[in-house]
């Protein structure tokens, strides 16, 4: 008896359909198995942001575990860059629907997992009933603590280290080789001492004996060693070049030095007694210090306030120590410049040119304010005009009649000849500016008119150093002639 197929198991039947079902299944079997790192398709996912200091060993499609269980991947890495100049990275994160929502009090650290390189990044859920919404950043404080990678491991073990622990292992050998019998003399003469060490370790072991607190102090200790510990390193390496040139005295400056403490610490005992008085007096020094102390508390809110202030300053102060050497560099640079040179000599010959006729033209002005009364009085003598232009004023004098008066050609100075008693010549072409050598007066301006007699050059006498807007008492600026004050306190 024959049956009758139908259709579709007929078309299973055929060759070319089971091969392309074939096909596709495998295509569709590679596409997932492609895509298992990113996530399935078509999975719903939670997605948040989270901010971490170097994401430099992630990458793309990297684990995110919490618990060691993985619940999502690291989908993609991005740089920020912080307002301070700062950066870090920022890992867009594709998350099973299982973790929402993540507790905001949550913590994430990217750890190792295997030694090749290949990291994860892990999450440790927090406590909170608060949780991060779908989209969500997470603050670059949750990326606590730092990770320590196994590559920053391996290179704190660098070559000089690597000789160092080669040298202790000799040593360490040396100074254990033939003294077996030694070692098992002691470890037998450690025996009685163990009852008494359980006592001890039972003590320590309490909670009274505050060893807990002891080991916080330590771990406090540490964390404020921790940022110097580049320092303290350079200190060793220093430390060995310094034994190194002790090693050069050792004999017989440093025998001869431990061979004598003995008897320095005897003279010291000896001493002691007598240095009592003194110990005496500096107890009351502290004594009398203290009311100094009390009052130094007064002014503790201002010390405060200026170590605040100077605090940023002193952070700031290594950009300034940086600059500081190439601009020392650029000033030797331009020091030793030959054309700077050259300038500066012709500076200073110059400077030498200018100081003599300085010394003479400085004081006119600084003690008689002659230079800027002559030019307000030359802009004074073009300030009346009209609406067609200024016109220079000017005063018309009388010369004296007589012979040789000052109007006319003249054989020799007026000297009261004829019948008017003013023709008697007064000229002073230099008169006293307080100049060195001079007497220390402004003389022009000031002199008065000797009648009945001729006077040629400086006027008898000091007339002063007040001139218009130029008055001592007022004006500090003016300089003041030491004999001056000498004379004027007698």
């Amino acid at each position: 008896m024959t049956r009758n197929r139908t259709p579709l198991t007929a078309a299973f039947r055929n060759p070319t359909v089971i091969g392309a079902l074939t096909v596709l299944i495998t295509i569709l079997a590679v596409f997932l198995a492609y895509n298992a790192n990113s996530g399935l398709p078509f999975v719903q996912t939670y997605r948040l942001t989270a901010q971490v200091p170097n994401g430099g060993g992630l990458v793309p499609g990297n684990e995110v575990r919490i618990g060691g269980v993985r619940v999502g991947v690291v989908e993609t890495i991005e740089p920020v860059q912080n307002e301070d100049g700062s950066t870090n990275a920022a890992l867009n994160l594709k998350l099973d629907t299982v973790v929402d929502p993540l507790p905001v009090d949550s913590e994430v650290i990217v750890r190792a997992r295997s030694a090749l390189g290949l990291q994860y990044l892990q999450i440790s859920r927090g406590t909170s009933d608060e949780g991060y919404a779908a989209g969500s950043i997470l603050p670059l404080d949750a990326a606590t603590p730092d990770p320590v990678q196994f590559d920053e491991v391996l290179s704190t073990f660098d070559e000089p280290t690597r000789v160092a622990m080669q040298q202790n292992l000799l040593e360490f050998g040396n100074a254990l080789a033939g003294r077996g019998p030694d070692i098992n003399e002691a470890i037998g003469r450690l025996r009685p001492a163990l009852p008494r060490l359980e006592r001890v370790a039972r003590t320590l072991a309490s909670e009274n004996a505050g060893i807990g607190p002891f080991f916080e102090a330590l771990e406090q200790a540490a964390a404020e060693v921790a940022p110097v510990a580049e320092v303290q390193a350079e200190m060793f390496v220093e430390l060995n070049t310094t034994l190194q040139a002790f090693a050069d005295v050792a004999r017989p400056f440093l025998q001869e030095t431990i061979s004598r403490t003995p008897v320095t610490l005897q003279t010291t005992i000896d001493t002691l007694p007598t240095v009592r008085p003194f110990l005496v007096n500096s107890r009351g020094l502290f004594a009398d210090l203290e009311p100094g102390t009390r009052a130094l508390a007064v002014s503790a809110d201002e010390i405060q306030s200026a170590l605040e202030v100077g605090t940023p300053v002193l952070r700031d102060s290594p950009t300034l120590n940086a600059e500081l050497a190439p601009t020392a560099a650029s000033l030797r640079a331009f020091n030793d410049d030959p054309e700077v040179r050259t300038g500066l000599s012709r500076l200073t010959d110059l400077s030498d040119a200018l100081a003599p006729p300085l010394n003479f033209i400085a004081p006119a002005q600084s003690v008689c304010n002659y230079a800027t009364l002559l030019f307000r009085n030359l802009a004074s003598t073009a300030s009346r005009g009209n609406d067609l232009g200024n016109w220079q004023r000017g005063n018309a004098l009388n010369n004296p009649s007589g012979p040789n008066n000052e109007g006319s050609p003249s054989s020799g100075p007026a000297s009261g000849a004829g019948p008017d008693p003013r023709n008697f010549l007064h000229s002073n072409p230099y008169p006293n500016t307080a100049s060195p050598g001079q007497t220390f007066e402004c003389e022009a301006g000031n002199e008065t008119y000797t009648q009945g007699e001729v006077i040629v050059g400086n006027q008898p006498g000091n007339q002063g150093i007040d001139t218009e807007d130029q008055i001592p008492s007022q004006n500090p600026s003016v300089a003041v002639d030491p004999e001056a004050e000498d004379e004027a306190e007698e």
